[in-house]
């Protein structure tokens, strides 16, 4: 036997990564348009790694089975592949009646329309009918989904001012089937003042979904099974008329010591909101977020949460990642941006277990 006999032996032959590409079926195109994405080294290599390969004696291993995991970026790679296998195929059960969620935090910046969009969109992939609803007037949610909310167009404070029908307002997300927006336009700003003069102000939002529920039902439309109401970081009418319409809370907290601060103050301003305004609501989910695992004060944040909320906390954590930040920027959710990114997967695991409590 020949040393080049002997060396083609010993080394099986790799896919290519143009094969590879095609066998999982994922378009990774260079150009970062609707629907597509950057190309995602980390991705490609977990796309080679899944992917089984002859070996020379006519078996078939997987590439995962006999990788080195000695090094930190071995033992992360392997890691998020069985996180995606576990998820891989599984089907979503639908909730028995309509959850509402209202995503609330009253700090700024700790991801609160980020993990609306990308939540709701995980479920409607999973085929779930799901409504955001977007009522902090920069209307940001509303750009993610790819949803027009320009001046001129019909929102949400036309229904809160204006009694305009959600259905009149409500938008399809050109990326997902299954998932509808209610968008936000900039006269939300004036809404707070505009709406202490109305009757029964806190509960005109909540009307107005039971009156659109109803609507879905008479024209034979299915059941919405999920609702999202993306808040401004604050304590205004708006937030709390996003509390009277929903029965769960779900807060994101950023990992990070001020995030431990306001979510005293959010318990206490949502234990009021339970005694004068609705009994029903409660703090169902807190979802850790811009998770970064290379510090101490993350691990001690997220330990701490867990400590005093062990049913709310979710096993999923969101880490810092730039596919999240990149996304809204083309109009999309990282489901569809990049669906192979760390923060895609942390957000798909956070919606089956949001779905199957």
């Amino acid at each position: 036997m020949t040393s080049s006999e002997a060396s083609t032996q010993r080394i099986p032959p790799f896919v290519s990564l143009g094969s590879a590409r095609s066998v999982a079926g994922m378009g990774m195109g260079s150009a970062p348009g609707r629907g597509e994405s950057h190309p995602n080294p980390v991705a490609e290599m977990a796309i080679l790694a899944s992917v089984s390969r002859e070996t020379t004696t006519g078996g078939r291993i997987n590439v995962m089975d006999t990788m080195d995991d000695s090094s930190p970026i071995a033992r992360e790679l392997a890691h998020e592949t069985r996180r995606r296998e576990r998820l891989v195929g599984r089907k979503l059960p639908k909730p028995e009646k309509t959850r509402i969620f209202t995503v609330s935090n009253q700090k700024g910046g700790v991801g609160k329309t980020t993990t609306t969009v990308n939540i709701a969109a995980a479920l409607a992939a999973a085929g779930l009918n799901v409504l955001v609803i977007d009522i902090d007037p920069q209307g940001n949610a509303s750009t993610a989904l790819g949803v027009e909310h320009h001046a001129d167009v019909d929102s949400i404070y036309d229904v809160l001012i204006n009694d305009f029908p959600l259905a009149d307002v409500v938008a399809p997300c050109p990326d997902i089937s299954n998932l509808i927006c209610a968008p936000a336009t900039i006269h939300l700003a004036g809404a707070e003042i505009e709406l202490v003069s109305l009757v029964a102000r806190e509960q005109r939002l909540r009307r107005a979904i039971d009156v659109y529920a109803k609507t879905r039902a008479k024209n034979g439309e299915e059941r919405l099974d999920y609702i999202f109401i993306d808040c401004p970081p604050s304590l205004g009418l708006l937030t709390v008329n996003a509390f009277c319409a929903a029965g769960e809370v779900l807060i994101p907290i950023q990992c990070e010591y001020y995030a431990l601060e306001g979510l005293s103050q959010l318990l206490k301003n949502i234990e009021m909101i339970q005694k004068h305004l609705n009994e029903d609501l409660v703090v169902s989910t807190i979802l850790l977020t811009m998770y970064d695992g290379r510090t101490n004060l993350a691990a001690q944040v997220a330990a701490e949460v867990r400590l005093h909320f062990p049913e709310q906390v979710l096993g999923a954590v969101v880490p810092r990642s730039v596919r999240i930040s990149e996304a809204p920027s083309y109009q999309q959710t990282v489901m569809t941006y990049d669906p192979s990114s760390s923060g895609a997967l942390s957000y798909l695991e956070a919606a089956a277990e949001i779905a199957e409590r």
